[in-house]
């Protein structure tokens, strides 16, 4: 048991009439790890965190997690995990503590402990001042946090977040990655969906990218920027540079296809050791009397990931293309 993945699924399939939401999922998060599932809308993410959480059966394929059948022992699952979904679960008519001791007594904690657990969490995320507030009166990076609280109830050993920061402003994405890293510094196991591609470069171990129902790559984001290729130099030429000229002159440098911006006056070039070239690049441009605005060297990013595997930005992305994925999450109370 001490060695079996916290999250396995083997080719899971779902489907809804026509729309194959899942092609054969596979998906393996070690214990006290981060995965990140990475992807465009309608690529099934909320799909396969239905599954892995017991609200929705796969028509074929086996999933298990911490050790126990999502079919099978599906209640006797629900006490091992937590789950936040895109939207706050949570009662806005209740305080964040009647919330937090209600969450904790369909949890079928005794009265006591659920009153407990919920002053540990009012304090483990900072909303003790708040506590006795209705949550219709909270901000929603605190609902956010309530939500995520609530799913921490029982402790669980593995914790399913679905976007769990849409809709907050950089500062409450911020404090919610925080919170995200304390609890899986002390142990927890969490499957964590996302758009936001820095997210996913700052909290994950290891990232599956979802298109169309499968995972199309996976690794850690250094492992699926190395598969992008090198590094890249970025220049913006003064008004009146000759691009064509420029190109000839970094074309000896260009590990591989230049791009060529004419509207933009730019030139992207792809360059291994590109800090040892930029010396002479910059001696070279100089010498063909090549004036410039701009001059940067970038490492390849999970956007350039996206990009390459997608063919298209995550900006791009469309609207659900799966009917379940068109559904907030709904926490399970059995």
């Amino acid at each position: 048991m001490a060695n079996r993945p916290a999250i396995l699924a083997e080719g899971l399939h779902k489907h809804y009439g026509k729309t194959h939401a899942l092609a054969g999922l596979d998906l393996v998060a070690e214990q006290g790890s981060v995965l990140a599932l990475l992807g465009p809308n309608g690529a099934g993410k909320t799909t396969a965190v239905r599954i892995l959480t017991t609200l929705l059966r796969p028509d074929s394929g086996r999933a298990e997690v911490a050790g126990l059948d999502v079919v099978k022992n599906a209640d006797a699952l629900r006490a091992h995990i937590g789950l936040a979904g895109q939207y706050a679960a949570v009662d806005e008519n209740l305080t964040g503590y009647e919330n937090l001791v209600m969450f904790g007594q369909l949890y079928h904690l005794s009265g006591s402990v659920a009153r407990q657990r919920a002053d540990q969490l009012l304090a483990d995320f900072d909303l003790v001042d708040a506590g006795a507030r209705t949550v219709k009166t909270y901000s929603g990076g605190m609902r956010r946090r309530l939500d995520l609280a609530a799913s921490l109830i029982i402790a669980p050993p593995v914790l399913f977040l679905d976007e769990p920061t849409t809709g907050l402003d950089p500062r409450g994405r911020l404090a919610m990655w925080e919170v995200i890293r304390t609890l899986t510094a002390s142990g927890t196991t969490a499957l964590l969906t996302t758009q936001y591609l820095e997210e996913a470069d700052q909290l994950a171990d290891q990232i599956a990218v979802v298109d169309h129902g499968h995972v199309i790559a996976n690794g850690t984001a250094d492992e699926l920027k190395a598969q992008v290729g090198d590094e890249r130099i970025e220049l913006t030429l003064a008004q009146g540079g000759d691009l064509a000229a420029a190109a000839q002159a970094l074309r000896p440098y260009s590990s591989g296809e230049l791009q060529v911006d004419a509207e933009r006056r730019q030139l992207v070039v792809p360059v291994r050791h590109g800090a040892h070239q930029l010396v002479a690049i910059v001696r070279d441009l100089d010498a063909a009397q090549i004036p410039l605005d701009d001059l940067a060297l970038r490492q390849p990013t999970l956007d350039d990931v996206f990009l390459t595997l997608t063919g298209r930005e995550a900006s791009e992305t469309e609207l659900p293309a799966e009917i379940a994925d068109s559904q907030p999450l709904v926490r399970s109370t059995r």
